[in-house]
């Protein structure tokens, strides 16, 4: 399949739009079930305004939050494929800026020391744009985040020590989700990344946080940690918005790499309670939207 660059252009304004306004499905079962489970009054009733202002959202076709984010795109390209890499990044981020000029949302992107804003979501390295391959047959899936700083803010990479263990592992989590406190419109979705060099924990933590909430950690350790991490962090009681109560988190969630013998990266990043994301598959039939 020869990919169609002007469906790829197409596809990257739709996605960024879709991310703003639509809240996946996931996410909005993940509220449910934590709204079944708080023992807090007033928590009970933050996650209520939680989902009553996403409702009113999508009704009035608004955005779920006003930051717009930074732009992350990651595409999977699936075997026979034919695509100029060159020409599919133009097209992504093409596509990005048409997104912010077509569309009345604000523009968060600037130039890190002058702070000029080009005004199309777009600068320097940005959008971000991750490419890898997939099994899938002459399919090419782009998937959009718009990350919000809120939540990109509270980022954090720690080299533990090899000899400190699982243990090391759990106390930085827990000090990370501490420390962030409301600042990330809990509850959120931690990201822990195990492993690696320091720059891939840190995108394992980022492609944790991104991930669906229900899904697991294809390793069967990193599955385990996950579970202990998520029982242990709504433990805090630090509750929707900072606020108090149980529903600090919807989910941890963990990926893990290989590392070298004489160190052990652990990255945290997290996503706020609007974890939106968006995606779309395309093949010589088409393209299809989702999550």
């Amino acid at each position: 399949m020869k990919v169609d660059l002007k469906q790829v252009e197409e596809a990257a304004k739709e996605l960024y739009i879709r991310a703003l306004k639509l809240l996946p499905p996931d996410i909005k079962q993940g509220f449910d079930a934590l709204a079944r489970s708080e023992r807090d009054a007033g928590a009970k009733r933050i996650l209520g305004t939680m989902m009553r202002n996403i409702t009113v959202a999508e009704d009035t076709d608004n955005l779920l939050c006003q930051d717009t984010g930074i732009p992350v795109y990651t595409v999977l390209i699936g075997r026979g494929v034919e695509v100029d890499g060159v020409a599919l990044k133009e097209a992504i981020r093409s596509g990005c800026a048409r997104s912010t000029r077509e569309h009345p949302f604000r523009s968060s992107i600037v130039h890190p020391t002058t702070r000029v804003n080009e005004q199309t979501s777009c600068g320097r390295g940005i959008p971000v744009i991750n490419v890898d391959f997939t099994d899938a047959t002459e399919t090419l899936t782009l998937q959009m985040v718009p990350k919000g700083s809120g939540s990109e803010n509270n980022s954090w990479l720690k080299m533990a020590i090899p000899a400190d263990g699982v243990d090391a592992i759990k106390t930085f989590v827990v000090d990370c989700v501490l420390q962030a406190g409301g600042n990330t419109c809990p509850p959120t979705i931690v990201g822990v990344g195990v492993g690696g060099t320091a720059d891939l924990c840190m995108h394992l933590a980022k492609s944790a946080a991104t991930r669906p909430l229900g899904t697991r950690c294809e390793d069967a350790e990193g599955a385990k940690l996950e579970r202990a991490l998520t029982e242990a962090v709504n433990l805090l009681g630090v509750g929707p918005q900072g606020l108090g109560g149980d529903s600090t988190s919807f989910a941890v969630h963990v990926e893990t790499a290989a590392t070298h013998i004489t160190m052990n990266p652990v990255a945290v990043n997290m996503q706020c309670h609007s974890a939106r994301r968006a995606s779309a598959t395309i093949r010589a039939s088409g393209v299809e939207y989702g999550y």
